[in-house]
């Protein structure tokens, strides 16, 4: 890998970590991939409601959305860069060589996670002074490299644009976290000519100079918002003239937990948080529950939505409250394309330092690029997702991080010799 590639990878890395930004809030860090892409040469950098379809974006908060805009523009974002673009994060960047050939695609994810960073010494962004500067956020799940990958990928594909053939778009994706930007992405048709759309993730279940090939094992998964709405009364002199939303919330966390689990395959959920009330001597007005249900396939997914909005609008009806769900994350199954599979492990297999490349198939967490990858099956492509090893404590914790220095070549090292595979003139 060439240094000064590497040297720009990693600083971008340590740099995109010390300032996270949930999903949909990603302004800093859109602001930074554009201006190094113009820096690049890259002048067909696709933003706003040119990669986004509003009608299909899940899972957005116009208060937090409004707050990080904020907290980008003091931190020196132009305030012009986030009204041109439509204030939806995310970019995608185009490289038409010229040359006839295939559309090759790669994604890279970056948002972060609302995990406060450890204070502990020996932890790499405490001792090398990047840990991050905005409270009770932090890249907990390594998409700060992931957004690095991708610029180093970018710099490597117009320095040897000469010797390629084809397209390539470099999808900068917001809201991962939550399964709740590709789908905006996705409609926006931007993917539509693919012939093949590649994405990485660090971590998981390799271990620093190990990689992995992911053929299944991504959950399908729905993100649900539910709310109810009772009617207030004072708890001591008129009980009951009220209705409880705060009983039917707790009465509807406990069914969904007790979902009959599919016997077809694996199933899952998860009552993530919720909050209701608002006295001591009030009968509850308000409660809200986040929750999500995953499945082994869509159909067994969609089991567990079913049986989510029954007990939701059961316990609505037994305890006189209004409610109401909304969908705000999705992901479906990975598409096994066995031939891209092959493709990419052999090509982790040649790599200096890869002591073992394995095969993942084990049901784990959900990704919505999985909506890519369908997509461009949909219309004749094909599509995969590998993985490339750090040492960990466990993603989403406080005390996530990747050795990049050591980690992040091997990453790199995939993309470009599959750019030079694919697209490669010779």
């Amino acid at each position: 890998m060439d240094k000064s590639i590497f040297d720009e990878m990693i600083q971008t890395r340590r740099l995109l970590h010390t300032i996270p930004e949930e999903g949909w809030t990603e302004f800093h860090t859109t602001y930074i991939v554009v201006e190094r892409l113009k820096t690049l040469g890259f002048t067909d950098i696709r933003l706003g409601k040119r990669i986004i379809k509003p009608e299909a974006v899940l899972g957005r908060n116009p208060d937090v959305v409004r707050a990080a805009i904020k907290r980008a523009i003091s931190e020196g974002v132009p305030e012009d860069f986030i009204k041109s673009i439509d204030e939806y994060t995310g970019c995608v960047a185009v490289l038409n060589t010229g040359r006839e050939g295939p559309v090759t695609a790669f994604r890279f994810d970056m948002d972060c996670n609302p995990v406060e960073e450890t204070d502990d010494p020996e932890h790499l962004p405490n001792k090398l002074g990047f840990r991050s500067k905005h409270p009770g956020l932090m890249h907990a799940c390594g998409h700060d490299s992931h957004t690095a990958l991708g610029l180093a990928v970018a710099r490597w594909l117009m320095q040897n644009k000469n010797n390629l053939k084809g397209t390539f778009k470099l999808v900068f994706q917001p809201a991962e976290e939550g399964v709740r930007g590709a789908n905006a992405i996705v409609e926006s048709g931007i993917l539509d000519d693919v012939d093949t759309i590649v994405a990485s993730h660090c971590g998981g279940q390799c271990h620093l100079h190990e990689m992995g090939v992911v053929r299944a094992g991504m959950l399908a998964s729905t993100k649900f918002d539910i709310r109810f709405k009772g009617t207030p009364s004072h708890a001591g002199s008129s009980p009951h003239m009220g209705h409880s939303a705060l009983m039917a919330a707790s009465a509807t966390a406990m069914m969904l937990v007790g979902i009959p689990r599919h016997g077809d395959g694996a199933s899952r959920v998860a009552v993530g948080r919720m909050v209701a009330g608002e006295g001591r001597n009030v009968t509850p007005v308000h409660a809200y529950i986040q929750m999500e249900v995953r499945g082994e396939t869509s159909a067994i997914n969609d089991y567990m939505c079913d049986k989510v909005e029954k007990i939701v609008h059961g316990n609505a009806e037994a305890y006189e409250v209004e409610s109401s769900i909304e969908k705000v994350g999705a992901a479906t199954t990975l598409i096994e394309c066995p031939q891209l599979n092959n493709e990419l492990k052999e090509i982790e297999e040649t790599l200096d330092g890869v002591t073992k490349v394995v095969v993942l198939d084990v049901p784990t967490g959900s990704e919505d690029y999985t909506l890519m990858v369908k997509r461009v099956v949909d219309h004749g492509g094909q599509g995969a997702f590998f993985r490339w090893g750090c040492e960990h404590h466990g993603h989403h914790r406080g005390d996530f991080d990747i050795q990049d220095t050591e980690s992040m070549p091997h990453a790199f090292e995939v993309f470009v010799r599959y750019a030079q595979k694919a697209n490669g003139l010779n």
